[in-house]
């Protein structure tokens, strides 16, 4: 990561999310002027949490993925594209970073795994407590990001 990229970080996103219990991140206003600039926030977000939902608060598929991750206990971020000021731009950035518009677009460990149904079907599979466990190395650890040191898998 470049020596500005931490400052672009604390930029984007200084007053512009409220943290709530469980990691839920709901946007309120932005301020994301350019294309590179949404692209550059979810490379951001993504590298620096261990389990980002970009989402909508209507979508029932969205409802789904985070009560999953609530369900098992896992800390997550949340990013409310229809409460952005620049939600349909990062809807946008997902769609070239990810290859799909459609919400959720749920990423774990850097990696996006895909919406709402492939997150179901990885849980049913015993699949995404194992992905969750192996987050480490794409998330701070110093307690702003949401890393694998913080998941209690309730077994």
């Amino acid at each position: 990561m470049s020596p500005s990229a931490p400052s672009l970080l604390a930029r984007l996103t200084r007053g512009v999310f409220r943290q709530q219990r469980m990691g839920n991140l709901t946007s309120s206003s932005g301020g994301l002027s350019s294309t590179t600039a949404c692209t550059q926030f979810v490379q951001d977000i993504v590298s620096h949490n261990c389990v980002v939902i970009f989402s909508k608060t209507t979508c029932p598929y969205c409802k789904m993925a985070k009560s999953l991750f609530n369900e098992i206990g896992a800390t997550y971020k949340v990013i409310e594209l229809d409460q952005h000021s620049d939600g349909r731009r990062l809807q946008e950035a997902l769609a070239q970073i990810t290859g799909a518009r459609t919400v959720p677009r749920v990423f774990i460990n850097g990696r996006c795994i895909g919406g709402g149904s492939d997150t179901k079907e990885l849980h049913q599979q015993g699949k995404l407590v194992p992905l969750i466990e192996q987050c480490t190395s794409c998330c701070m650890s110093d307690g702003s990001g949401s890393g694998g040191g913080q998941f209690q898998a309730n077994h």
